[in-house]
């Protein structure tokens, strides 16, 4: 008899056409094999960054119905992780700490991974006010992974994150505010490498691992909130950091290869399917 699926609770966006936030992540971990219950913060037609969109911000009590509605079902118990990510209102922020909570009751050896969205070089920060200081001051200290990208990492941080070397001390200052019991891991993206390259690291109490891929000539929306789902997944099944941040990056860097050979603006994730389970391509993760 096989092992169970991974069990995840999604709380972020979605949108009808696309790929970001809830859906640019349940498919793909739906097909490396987890049980994915998605709760969206907000509902649009597609990505903002197209200069239009339709739809709205879910309300807060809304989400907390649909989160009360899964913990009535009494299966928490059997989730393995909780993967948050885009807010759109502040008053969310609270909700899904009391999500947390009640996975954390029921099960202790849950992990939560926040994605803090606040936004990224080019456009700034596009949340609405409240929902920088709720990542920071309350998300940070009781998050087990956090994956900022390098404008978020350093919004959170107060410090310059230029290099592979500045994230890292930036990660790590990020790591020592996170829960105490927790792995405590900072996964940071978006980073500057030589040679046309992008650099993703990760940082925690026992050390820092960077993977450095090539820069591929393709600017697409979705990618950071994938890059979180897989890490959870392959962090609750490998029980190893730098084994997961390879395993993450790898089937990252696949969809985006594919994405960027079929010239699309949207993550091509049902035509890398195969790709994500079994990328063509694998990247070190080096200690720093």
């Amino acid at each position: 008899m096989s092992a169970r699926p991974i069990r995840l609770l999604a709380i972020a966006s979605a949108v009808a056409y696309g790929h970001v936030g809830n859906s640019a992540c349940v498919f793909p971990l739906q097909r490396l094999g987890a049980e994915v219950w998605p709760v969206a913060t907000v509902q649009f037609s597609n990505h903002p960054g197209y200069g239009g969109f339709t739809g709205g911000v879910t309300p807060p009590e809304a989400v907390r119905a649909l989160l009360d509605g899964i913990a009535a079902r009494g299966v928490l118990g059997g989730c393995d992780g909780v993967l948050s990510g885009y807010l759109g209102d502040p008053a969310t922020g609270p909700v899904v700490l009391d999500a947390v909570g009640a996975v954390r009751v029921a099960n202790p050896a849950a992990l939560w991974a926040c994605d803090p969205v606040i936004g990224d070089d080019g456009p700034g920060s596009y949340v609405r006010p409240g929902i920088e200081a709720f990542f920071r001051d309350r998300a940070t200290p009781a998050a087990d992974v956090l994956t900022p990208n390098r404008f978020e990492l350093a919004a959170l941080t107060g410090l310059e994150v230029r290099s592979v070397a500045e994230a890292a001390a930036a990660a790590a200052a990020l790591s020592a505010r996170m829960r105490g019991d927790g792995p405590r891991l900072v996964l940071a993206s978006s980073l500057p490498g030589g040679n046309d390259e992008l650099s993703v690291l990760m940082t925690g109490p026992a050390g820092a691992w960077c993977v450095r891929t090539p820069r591929l000539p393709i600017a697409v929306n979705g990618a950071g909130d994938l890059l979180a789902g897989l890490f959870l997944l392959h962090l609750l099944r490998l029980r190893s950091a730098p084994a997961a941040l390879a395993a993450a990056v790898a089937a990252l860097h696949a969809v985006l290869r594919v994405t960027a050979a079929l010239g699309q603006r949207e993550l091509a994730l049902v035509a890398a399917q195969d790709e994500l389970a079994a990328p063509g391509m694998v990247f070190a993760a080096e200690p720093v």
